[in-house]
């Protein structure tokens, strides 16, 4: 009996981590899709709207930041 709850244990554990994994991943998806937008939107209103360069260039910069930590894979849609 020992070694079923064990087993179980193992696998609920195993579980709880994909889990939290996936959730690590819509989140970091959302923020850089959050970054992309708010690059656009600076980029839009430099050429448009005579929005200050130095906007685009701080979204840029954030936005590479996050790739670099987390990938780019919210940039194909994966």
């Amino acid at each position: 009996m020992a070694g079923f709850l064990d087993r179980a244990k193992e696998q609920a554990q195993s579980a709880m981590q994909q889990g939290k994994q996936k959730v690590d991943e819509v989140q970091q998806q959302r923020a850089g899709n959050d970054l992309l937008k708010r690059l656009g939107a600076a980029y839009y209103a430099e050429r448009h709207g005579g929005g200050p360069a130095e906007a685009t260039q701080q979204a840029l910069t954030a936005l590479e930041v996050h790739i670099a930590a987390h990938g780019d894979a919210f940039l194909r849609g994966a």
